[in-house]
């Protein structure tokens, strides 16, 4: 998507923002009788009115406030979503958007919504020409935007659209070395260092997590550490980022069930493909911020050599974990992720991971579920930003009791717990490889979409990428 700003009114397709009908006096291009027209749309409810010029559309869109200025900026990325529609059926290229309501940011956020609901992922349909959104560039009228805004918006909205395509390709295409290749590729555009472990090197470092859900794969492991460290940071010790990078996950051989299970588990590396768009974002957007991010990769398959229910693991750590779910792989590889961050004594480590479906259960499409040891301020700031970017933040606590559920009999501890609180055990689990300021972001309820909902279009939805990067944009400010 191009995005533009305008040094002069435009006399294509337009978008005019207004807060209140008095307003429509200083959209000069409507007639009387289009005037009357929008207020009679008004009348009867509308909020986004089209009205048709033959050789333009001039689309006037009425902001009404909500209840909270979090729901009212919601409200407007799907009124840009709505808009998308549209201007698709009318095969428009270009829209400027005029900013007449009181609300400084609503071109930004409307354009957000319009933009992130133009996403396609075409790659693999022999029609896709056919098949292409009509628009191209989404323009602003002058003081509707600044320039940083708009630098921010392009940069953030590219950023989203590399984390749903990764996520959208299949294993066929990627596996976890090709995963590798995709980051560096996007550390070499972006301006970050990327280092990439094969399996003899993580051999080497006896990461025996990842190397046990890799056991059961032809194909070999990966891990990836990506830096951005710009010549001056407000943070003297890094904050490092983890994500889960299961290319594929059949469950081992605790095998899952194919209908509404495996068959949309190209999307486990979701955490993986958000830390690494998060970084591209860090890079162009050239935050003040030392930031280190951790990618372990595989897929996990009932292989000859797989690893089975019963087994101990000798982590990267040197703990001992009891496998009783071969299906609980996600904790196992980035409990080696975190246990590697220790060496950069971080100030702090935030982990994204589709590791469990308690947590879809829990809250659904709706939120993230959260929890960790981070500052109340930390957590309070990630809450903030979900708010901001609705990508909204259920904490769940971790009680020693959680602890207790996965005490092994024979190792230090097991990869699952009981029936119940199975996110939270799993949370817990992960709380054991730290020792540093930890959150742990849980995004297998929102990391896919079955189908296009407002601005989150069908496949990779990259939710969470957003709020991360406002909490980091945001970083040292409070």
């Amino acid at each position: 998507m191009e995005f533009k700003l305008l040094n002069k009114a435009s006399k294509k397709h337009q978008l005019y923002l207004i807060d209140n009908e008095n307003s429509l006096k200083q959209v000069t291009e409507l007639a009387k009788n289009e005037v009357a027209f929008t207020r009679a749309a008004f009348s009867n409810n509308s909020v986004l009115v089209p009205v048709n010029q033959y050789n333009r559309t001039i689309y006037i869109y009425l902001v009404k406030s909500k209840d909270t200025d979090w729901q009212t900026s919601e409200m407007l990325r799907k009124a840009g979503a709505e808009l998308q529609g549209a201007l698709n059926k009318q095969k428009i290229e270009e829209i400027t958007i005029n900013n007449l309501s009181g609300m400084p940011g609503a071109a930004y956020l409307v354009a957000e919504g319009l933009a992130l609901a133009t996403y396609q992922f075409l790659k693999y349909k022999t029609d896709a020409k056919k098949q292409e959104y009509s628009l191209k560039t989404i323009s602003f009228a002058p003081k509707s935007i600044s320039v940083k805004e708009m630098e921010q918006l392009s940069i953030i909205t590219d950023a989203a659209y590399r984390v749903r395509t990764l996520v959208n390709e299949p294993l066929n295409y990627l596996s976890a070395v090709q995963l590798a290749k995709e980051i560096a590729a996007l550390g070499k555009e972006a301006g970050f260092k990327v280092t990439t472990l094969n399996k003899a090197q993580i051999e080497k470092e006896k990461m025996g997590g990842l190397l046990a859900v890799n056991r059961g794969s032809k194909e070999p492991p990966t891990f990836t550490v990506m830096e951005y460290k710009p010549s001056k940071s407000i943070n003297k010790k890094p904050i490092v980022l983890v994500g889960k990078g299961v290319v594929y996950d059949t469950g081992g051989l605790s095998l899952k069930p194919t209908p509404n299970s495996m068959d949309r588990m190209k999307s486990d590396m979701s955490g993986a493909a958000l830390v690494s768009g998060a970084m591209f974002a860090i890079a162009k957007l050239k935050l003040p911020l030392h930031i280190i991010a951790l990618v372990p990769a595989t897929d996990n398959r009932p292989g000859e050599t797989a690893y089975v229910p019963g087994d101990v693991i000798t982590m990267y750590s040197g703990a001992f974990v009891e496998v009783l779910n071969t299906d609980a792989e996600g904790r196992m590889i980035l409990a080696d992720a975190l246990h590697w961050a220790k060496r950069y004594k971080p100030e702090l480590v935030v982990d994204f991971a589709t590791l469990t479906g308690a947590a879809a259960v829990a809250v659904g499409e709706h939120g993230i579920v959260c929890m960790g040891t981070a500052a109340d301020n930390t957590k309070q700031a990630f809450r903030d930003s979900g708010f901001r970017q609705y990508e909204r933040l259920v904490e769940y606590p971790l009680w020693d009791e959680y602890g207790d559920m996965i005490k092994s009999e024979v190792a230090d501890i097991k990869n699952i717990g009981g029936p119940g609180g199975g996110a939270i055990t799993a949370g817990k689990f992960l709380e054991y490889f730290t020792g540093y300021p930890w959150m742990h972001f849980d995004i297998a309820g929102v990391s896919f979409a079955n189908s296009k909902k407002g601005y989150q279009t069908y496949g990779g939805t990259g939710y969470g990428l957003r709020m991360l990067l406002d909490f980091l944009l945001h970083y040292g400010k409070v």
